[in-house]
C-alpha cells in the first residue's frame, strides 16, 4: 500500500533535476586552476559530486515507489537519462584526464545507446518483458558505478591504490556490459522480422483496447 506523500511538491522529480545540474559540477571542476584548488582537492570534490549523484539515483526511484502520485510519466521518462548523462559525463572526464581507456568509455557508452534504442522499440511492439533488467546489467551497473568515483578519487587511501581498484572494475564493467548487451540484442533481433514485429504490436494494440474498454464499464 502507497503511502500519502509528506509534500505536495514532487521530491523525486526534483531530486532528478538535481543529479542533472550536478553534471556541470563533476566536469567543470577539473578545469578550475591548480593555482585556485589543488589537485587532491578537485578529485574529492567531483567524486563526492557523483556519489551525491549517484544517492539521489537510489533516492528518487524508492521514494516514487513509496508515495502515492510521485510516481509521474515525466519522472520515469527523465531518470533514466539523468543516469546515463551523470555517467556519460564523468567517463568523459575520465578520458580527459587519461584515468581511463577510451574504448572501454565508448564500449559503456554504446551500450546504454543501444539498449535505450531495444528497450523502446520492445515497448513499442509490447514486448517490453523480453528485454527486463537482468542480472548481468544490475551487476555491471555496480562494478561502473564503483569504479567511477574510484577513479575520480584517483588518491591512494591508507596506502590502497584506489585508482588501480576502480581500473580493475571498470575493465569488468566492460565485460559485462558487452555480454548483458548480447543478452539484450538476442531478446530483441528475432522481432527485427516485420511479419512478427507486426503481429506483437497488434496484440500489443488489441490489450490496451481491452483495457481502456474495462475501464470504461
Amino acid at each position: 500500500m502507497k503511502l500519502k506523500p509528506p509534500f505536495k511538491i514532487n521530491v523525486p522529480m526534483v531530486l532528478t533535476w538535481l543529479r542533472i545540474a550536478l553534471i556541470p559540477v563533476v566536469l567543470g571542476v577539473f578545469y578550475i586552476p591548480e593555482t585556485w584548488l589543488a589537485p587532491h582537492w578537485v578529485n574529492v570534490i567531483a567524486c563526492v559530486t557523483f556519489v551525491v549523484a549517484a544517492v539521489t539515483d537510489a533516492l528518487d526511484g524508492f521514494l516514487a515507489r513509496r508515495y502515492e502520485g510521485w510516481a509521474t510519466r515525466m519522472g520515469a521518462f527523465l531518470d533514466p537519462i539523468a543516469d546515463k548523462l551523470v555517467v556519460s559525463a564523468a567517463l568523459v572526464a575520465l578520458v580527459g584526464l587519461d584515468r581511463l581507456d577510451m574504448a572501454v568509455a565508448m564500449i559503456i557508452i554504446g551500450r546504454e545507446i543501444t539498449v535505450t534504442g531495444i528497450r523502446e522499440w520492445m515497448a513499442k511492439i509490447g514486448e517490453s518483458g523480453r528485454v527486463k533488467v537482468n542480472w548481468y546489467g544490475k551487476t555491471k551497473t555496480i562494478a561502473q558505478m564503483t569504479a567511477i568515483p574510484c577513479l575520480l578519487w584517483n588518491d591512494p587511501i591508507f596506502g590502497i591504490d584506489i585508482a588501480l581498484i576502480g581500473t580493475g572494475l571498470i575493465w569488468l564493467a566492460a565485460v559485462l556490459t558487452i555480454y548483458s548487451m548480447y543478452v539484450y540484442l538476442s531478446a530483441a533481433v528475432p522481432f527485427f522480422d516485420e511479419e512478427r514485429a507486426r503481429r506483437a504490436a497488434e496484440r500489443q494494440a488489441a490489450v490496451l483496447k481491452a483495457s481502456a474498454e474495462f475501464k470504461h464499464q
